[in-house]
């Protein structure tokens, strides 16, 4: 381990680790063979990057110091990445002024995530902790002012598809010359 007295950083890492892998298992089962393969490179590409950086900080840093100042920033720039990743939603809510596409229990739970954690690292004052998961607190409470926002006039949007589709499909086929 990186840092002493992380048994419950681990355990909720580890928990997180098997999740993710039954859902990265899931999805190589049921996709095609090109999204698989894009998959499985990022996989090996995250295998290499995180085996280099768990020899070097192991093999090099002798202090819990110095394998923290390494591998903190590092897990800070990857947290971000991860409460980021919906910012391409986020952008087409808005364009859009639709919030189909932004799961709100995903949301919701982002922002409960990032609070928890935030709340977790303030107690003992982790920055590695702090830093990323209170940007993704802000990012979470923004995502659901957009749901807020957008959420009636999705519902008018969807509404309004729907009696289209039904008009289209009343007025029966047409017959040829």
């Amino acid at each position: 381990m990186v840092h002493p007295h992380s048994l419950l950083l681990v355990t909720v890492n580890a928990a997180g680790f098997l999740i993710e892998t039954i859902y990265l298992l899931l999805f190589l089962i049921y996709s095609n063979r090109k999204q698989r393969i894009k998959v499985q490179l990022i996989m090996l590409a995250e295998l290499v990057f995180l085996t280099v950086l768990s020899l070097l900080a192991l093999t090099i840093a002798h202090t819990t110091k110095v394998r923290s100042d390494i591998v903190g920033p590092i897990a800070i720039v990857g947290n971000i990445m991860m409460y980021a990743a919906p910012l391409s939603v986020m952008k087409l809510v808005i364009t859009t002024k639709s919030v189909e596409f932004m799961p709100f229990f995903l949301s919701l739970f982002s922002l409960l995530n990032g609070v928890s954690w935030t709340v977790y690292a303030l107690i003992s004052f982790d920055p590695y902790i702090v830093i990323p998961n209170g940007l993704g607190s802000l990012l979470g409470a923004a995502q659901l002012i957009l749901y807020a926002t957008f959420y009636k006039s999705t519902k008018r949007q969807l509404a309004e598809r729907k009696a289209t589709n039904e008009m289209g499909q009343s007025v029966g086929p047409t017959k040829g010359p």
